[in-house]
């Protein structure tokens, strides 16, 4: 609010009359324009977070799965499980997770 009165102070010191009127309304119009605009552009995803969005993400083992091992996503080990097996180094798809164990298969055509 400070802002706008400062603004008021400013603009009605340097314009006169109907220009100074106008300017404070078209800066108060774009500043509501600029605010609606970006609450609507930030709100147009909900926020992914947890665990349950790694579901679906191909990682890679970091410890061999037969048929428990390590892979790591994003910099971190998480305890996996890969009932066909996984060397260390495959690409593996994340398909579930069974509290911090996740569930995983290979990907097809990796090595």
């Amino acid at each position: 609010m400070t802002f706008w009165i400062a603004l008021a102070l400013v603009v009605f010191h340097v314009l006169r009359g109907t220009w100074a009127l106008a300017a404070v309304a078209g800066t108060a119009i774009l500043e509501i324009v600029q605010t609606l605009f970006w609450l609507r552009y930030s709100s147009r995803r909900s926020a992914q977070v947890g665990a349950e969005t790694l579901i679906g993400r191909v990682v890679e083992v970091a410890q061999e799965c037969r048929p428990s091992g390590f892979v790591r996503v994003q910099g971190e080990l998480w305890q996996a499980r890969c009932a066909e097996g996984a060397r260390a180094g495959e690409r593996v798809r994340v398909t579930g997770r069974e509290g911090l164990t996740l569930t995983v298969i290979r990907e097809p055509g990796a090595g």
